[in-house]
């Protein structure tokens, strides 16, 4: 055991990309995810309104929605950055990235206008905008599975 630990130390310091490339991913993440959160927390009744606004989402749950997810997010980016229970919140923003992709899809497939919600609570409206919030979206779960991929050979 103590062989393969030297062995993985070793690699690393030989190649420094092996640390920074994750590092940085995680850095991104995690920041985008704060900072996506941030506007959220302190306006939840126009995030509401925006959940709201995508028209799938039962009435009952909006404002549970609303004040949760915005906490979620925050949470799952500080930990992932601090590397406090990483690979829990890489699950985390993995799922809600997954989650994001889904209901953006969804309401592109079905032509339905909305705001997304997702860094400002201002009009992100039109389906080349939402185009937009799928790839980045999509390039962002890729980037949490690629981690993923990482926190599994070192756990």
């Amino acid at each position: 055991m103590k062989a393969e630990s030297d062995t993985s130390a070793a690699s690393a310091a030989s190649n420094p990309s092996g640390i920074i490339l994750p590092w940085s991913i995680r850095l991104c993440l995690g920041m985008a995810f704060i900072w996506a959160s941030w506007h959220k927390i302190f306006a939840p009744d126009q995030f509401a309104l925006i959940l709201y606004g995508y028209g799938i989402f039962p009435a009952d749950s909006i404002n549970l929605l609303a004040i949760g997810v915005p906490f979620v997010e925050l949470f799952a980016g500080i930990c992932l950055i601090l590397g406090i229970y990483k690979r829990s919140a890489l699950m985390l923003i993995n799922a809600m990235l997954l989650s994001f992709i889904l209901v953006i899809g969804f309401n592109l497939i079905r032509g339905h206008q909305f705001d997304c919600g997702c860094f400002s609570l201002g009009d992100t409206k039109g389906a080349g905008s939402a185009l937009w919030l799928l790839i980045r979206d999509l390039i962002m779960l890729g980037a949490g599975l690629f981690l993923w991929g990482r926190f599994r050979k070192t756990a």
